[in-house]
């Protein structure tokens, strides 16, 4: 008989904590806390105290989920305001100790690949190969392949990372932006140069939550499904029709829009930066939005282990 215990996977990011519950099968419980471990990082190179709290307070709520829903196995991982940290021992000595569990740093590849493993789960083959863009809050993980992440790539570009970096007013001024998706462009001709074939991709698929809540957005959506937006295929126009609207509106105004979580409202607009940079410079019409991830790549891994 089937082992169909769930397992637990914890990803701390830079401006979101998120938790999957999973058996692979009966069970798939998703939720997550906006807790902008990244903030100020650019400047400080130090994760602040109050972000630290932030996640220490979601690590309590999801403790409560993980043990409610049996799940025996946890695997947690800390990704890019980590890895860019001079303290992550600050944030990896009281996470480890809440979860009893090792908390691990996950590298810019290995986020990748996994990325790359979720984000193409339960599609064919016969789309492949596949480019999975992974739009995050400190960084932006680019994957190749069509079975598995046959090239991969981590570039230093995320909606917070942007957003602290290129916006001073607000609404950001024409120059704001244009020198976010600049940057952005040159990041392009940098994987241009190692790794051409990146952009020949024959399907897209973009994850996390910049990708989803642009596409949010474009339909509206209140409250948010994730069943709706799971095999959305977001085109272009739509991409940059969200961009314009959003990124002229006042944060004030910003954070009434159908489909956009409040808390996200500050660092969307970088986030729209970075896709509509990826969508132009690749010459991408749509892309697939899945719902699947980081979180479920590491799951089928953990699941597979006896």
């Amino acid at each position: 008989m089937a082992d169909d215990t769930p397992v637990a996977i914890l990803d701390f990011g830079t401006n979101t904590t998120r938790l999957l519950i999973t058996n692979g099968t009966s069970v798939d419980i998703r939720t997550h806390r906006i807790t902008g471990l990244g903030r100020g990082l650019g400047k400080t190179d130090r994760l602040s105290e109050e972000g630290i709290g932030r996640v220490l307070d979601a690590v309590d709520e999801f403790k409560s989920l993980i043990s409610e829903n049996g799940a025996q196995r946890i695997r947690a991982v800390a990704t890019s305001a980590a890895r860019d940290a001079v303290n992550r021992a600050d944030l990896f000595e009281p996470v480890s100790a809440a979860l009893n569990h090792e908390l691990e740093l996950l590298s810019g590849e290995e986020e990748a690949r996994y990325g790359f493993l979720g984000a193409t789960a339960g599609l064919p083959s016969t789309d492949g190969p596949f480019l999975v863009i992974d739009i995050g809050g400190g960084s932006t993980e680019f994957s190749y392949g069509t079975h598995a992440a046959e090239i991969h790539r981590s570039v230093d570009m995320g909606s917070v990372r942007f957003m602290e970096q290129f916006f001073i007013n607000d609404p950001p001024k024409p120059e704001e932006l244009s020198g976010a998706i600049q940057v952005a462009r040159l990041h392009l001709d940098d994987i241009d140069r190692d790794h051409a074939i990146m952009g020949t991709a024959k399907s897209v698929v973009g994850v996390a939550g910049t990708i989803t809540t642009i596409a949010a957005v474009e339909i509206g959506l209140e409250p948010y499904d994730p069943q709706i937006i799971d095999g959305f295929v977001l085109s272009r126009r739509a991409a940059e029709d969200v961009f314009r609207t959003l990124a002229t509106e006042s944060l004030e105004i910003r954070k009434y829009n159908p489909g956009l979580e409040a808390a996200r409202a500050d660092v969307i607009v970088a986030g729209c930066c970075i896709l509509v940079a990826v969508m132009r410079h690749w010459e991408l019409e749509e892309c697939l939005v899945r719902e699947s991830d980081l979180l479920d790549g590491l799951a089928f891994e953990l699941l597979a282990v006896e």
